[in-house]
């Protein structure tokens, strides 16, 4: 049982270290990467689409991404997601069969911006990861009368470094993303 609950917890909050990871990868650089256009949602047909599902995403340059449509009819609508995405900034050009997104150079500023942006991301991930540990701690007092308070004990030592271990992971993550984000 006290297996079952370490187990799930790990699952849980190796979940959120690679959501926070994710979220990490959707703040742009100064390089292109199709990871920040994935996620933006296109109205297609009524339905909010994530762009990664609408259209090929390949970088052309260094600040330049190529996003190649499937359907040639969704390309106005995959501009205007584009267009209407805050804290992008692309400038696209639409040729009618691909669009071009090209990234301008990031000043000091909004590099700044962007690493107070991840900071926030990194929080939210870690208050997940604490969430986790606290409803895993929660099912671990419940079984008390079942396994001891002795084994319960341990149980409670091992989330802890479990959460340590994800909590520094996500650390890491950031760090590493402050870096790529400060780098000129």
């Amino acid at each position: 049982m006290i297996t079952d609950v370490l187990s799930d917890a790990t699952a849980r909050m190796h979940k959120a270290l690679e959501a926070a990871k994710d979220d990490f990868a959707t703040v742009r650089t100064g390089r292109a990467n199709p990871q920040m256009f994935a996620k933006i949602l296109v109205n297609y047909y009524g339905t909010a689409t994530p762009l990664e599902q609408l259209a090929s995403l390949q970088n052309q340059e260094a600040r330049t991404l190529l996003i190649g449509p499937y359907d040639k009819g969704a390309l106005r609508d995959i501009e205007q997601a584009i267009r209407d995405t805050p804290n992008l900034g692309a400038n696209l050009g639409n040729d009618g069969n691909v669009i071009r997104a090209t990234l301008p150079e990031l000043t000091a500023d909004r590099r700044k911006e962007y690493v107070k942006i991840v900071r926030t991301k990194a929080e939210d991930a870690k208050v997940s990861v604490r969430n986790l540990r606290r409803k895993a701690k929660d099912e671990l007092d419940a079984l008390k009368s079942e396994v001891g308070d002795d084994d319960v004990a341990r149980a409670e030592k091992e989330l802890e470094q479990i959460t340590k271990t994800h909590v520094d992971a996500i650390d890491d993550a950031l760090k590493r993303k402050e870096a790529e984000l400060l780098e000129i």
